[in-house]
């Protein structure tokens, strides 16, 4: 495979950027995007290596891009794009998931390709809707559907939620045997290398990268590779680092023997729901994400394609279930919901929310019927009426973040009581001020009661804040967003101090009864 073209920047603020094209398969070709200098993802995890983006592109018959790329490429990758192709052409763009390193260039793409077909799966149409706040032509595809491109290029998707996005899905083109992962089995490491030749120099960023990334939801990999285990691949084309090809078993074996030995002690939460039924899958995938948040394992599952061993052993093998109501005239859908309530089993936490489908079975009836069977409610019957907005959406998240604590929270005072009382004493002794973050993004807003915040410079003014990942706060505190620190006055905090730190429903309004002023 032979490289055809290198392009480099360097700015200020992102360091060097270069871009290589490769042939990866016939007729397909490789967008890689090193970014050499990037020293954090996630805010919170260290790179050594900086990272790559890559993105793919199919010129068969009908031509498909596989994701974009970070906007901080925006003028190379765009220039290499329309090096290749009249974008014009291009008729499918494939996204594997919508976290911003990927998709952040999708916009762009279809400025320059109108008429462009979007293909991914039902929640990542509906969160590019919100992203990209035009409309455009899409495609839905579940897990077993196929694209045919022309020239022996089938594409087939897989369905591989929560990895590590709650949209991903996985891609495999017939012809040429390669599995489109995006962040599955990729790894943050930038070098000139297109494959993985020495695997002694990147196996240890290659499981970091899953420790930090993967590990976190290792049930819902164990499904992936269930899903993929009768395929034959000949390269994963990740979307972070170097393409696998020399050491392919090796690498899936890692990500299996890891996923295994983490799901003997994780807390796993079974979400049901029902596909191209109402809001369904969407608002479980919100639920999801606010669970995983606490450190839960999370899976997700359709029943009206599960077969009825499959809900059995999910059920029993998770300590929260979420169920979002089914319709009422389905006759199998009904079995699979017979079946978990013959599965259930006394001190499991049960979440119920409505589709939203308009036949929705009554959440009453069940409500009552789990109850009677001794499990315990972790969050009230979500209502849905309307179609789901940004607060409907926070109520979900919340809701989520509410069962992953309540099923955590033993193991949450056990690493309290684990902390060094010297340390205790010593930290106990640090002068802190008290504070409320305010935040607030589109329609939703919250708030928090904060001790642990410090000065992290002078020029720029800047101030570093602890927020714990399973805050509601967290999630409107993310690159790009705004904030407000709000400093208590002595003697007159009392007030406000107690209205903070008392416990919110999902969904609340953190400032009823609060006078607010809102910031410019």
């Amino acid at each position: 495979m032979v490289a055809l073209t290198e392009l480099t920047q360097v700015t200020p603020n992102s360091g060097r950027l270069t871009i290589q094209t490769v042939e990866i398969a016939p007729e397909t070709t490789a967008i890689r995007c090193l970014d050499w200098d990037r020293e954090r993802f996630d805010v919170e995890f260290g790179l050594r290596n900086g990272t790559t983006y890559n993105s793919f592109l199919i010129q068969a018959e009908k031509v498909a891009l596989v994701d974009t790329s970070h906007r901080k490429f925006e003028q190379l990758y765009l220039e290499v794009v329309v090096g290749l192709i009249d974008p014009t052409k291009i008729e499918y763009l494939i996204i594997s998931h919508t976290e911003p390193d990927h998709s952040g260039l999708v916009k762009d793409i279809l400025q320059l390709a109108p008429s462009i077909t979007v293909v991914g799966a039902k929640v990542a149409i509906q969160f590019l809707e919100n992203m990209v706040h035009q409309p455009f032509k899409s495609m839905q595809v579940k897990s077993g559907e196929r694209l045919d491109l022309g020239n022996g290029h089938e594409l087939e998707f897989i369905s591989a939620p929560n990895l590590h996005w709650p949209d991903t899905i996985l891609t495999y083109d017939h012809k040429t045997s390669t599995l489109y992962t995006c962040d599955v089995f990729g790894m943050h490491y930038c070098d000139d290398h297109t494959y993985d030749e020495n695997i002694t120099l990147i196996e240890e960023d290659f499981q970091y990268y899953y420790d930090c990334l993967m590990g976190p939801n290792a049930r819902s990999v164990l499904t992936a590779l269930k899903r993929i285990e009768k395929l034959e691949i000949v390269t994963v084309a990740t979307g972070h680092g170097p393409l696998l090809q020399h050491y392919i078993s090796e690498w899936l074996g890692r990500y299996q023997n890891w996923s295994l030995e983490q799901a003997k002690t994780e807390t796993l939460v079974a979400l049901f729901y029902v596909e191209d039924y109402g809001y369904s899958e969407h608002l479980v995938s919100t639920i999801a994400h606010g669970c995983a948040k606490t450190g839960a394992a999370v899976e997700l599952i359709a029943l009206n394609s599960a077969e009825p061993q499959e809900v059995r052993e999910l059920v029993a093998q998770s300590s929260g279930l979420v169920i979002a109501m089914p319709p009422q005239s389905s006759v199998m859908i009904q079995a699979a919901l017979s079946t978990i309530l013959a599965a259930v089993q006394k001190k499991q936490a049960i979440g119920l929310l409505e589709s939203g489908g308009g036949d929705d079975e009554p959440v009453y009836p069940l409500r009552n019927k789990f109850q009677e069977l001794g499990l315990t409610e972790a969050f009230p019957p979500i209502l849905v009426k309307e179609i789901p907005t940004q607060a409907t959406e926070q109520l979900c998240d919340e809701a989520g973040t509410d069962m992953g604590q309540w099923l955590n929270r033993d193991r949450t005072i056990k690493q309290i009581k684990s902390i060094n009382t010297e340390l205790e004493k010593a930290l106990g002794r640090i002068s802190t001020g008290l504070y409320i973050i305010t935040a607030k993004k589109g329609e939703i807003q919250s708030a928090m009661l904060a001790s642990w915040v410090i000065q992290a410079s002078l020029e720029p003014l800047g101030v570093a804040i602890a927020v714990s990942k399973d805050r509601a706060i967290e999630s409107l505190m993310h690159v790009g967003d705004r904030f407000v620190l709000n400093v208590l006055e002595e003697g007159k905090y009392q007030g406000l101090m107690k209205h903070f730190l008392k416990r919110f429903a999902p969904g609340a309004d953190r400032f009823t009864g609060v006078k607010t002023v809102s910031a410019q």
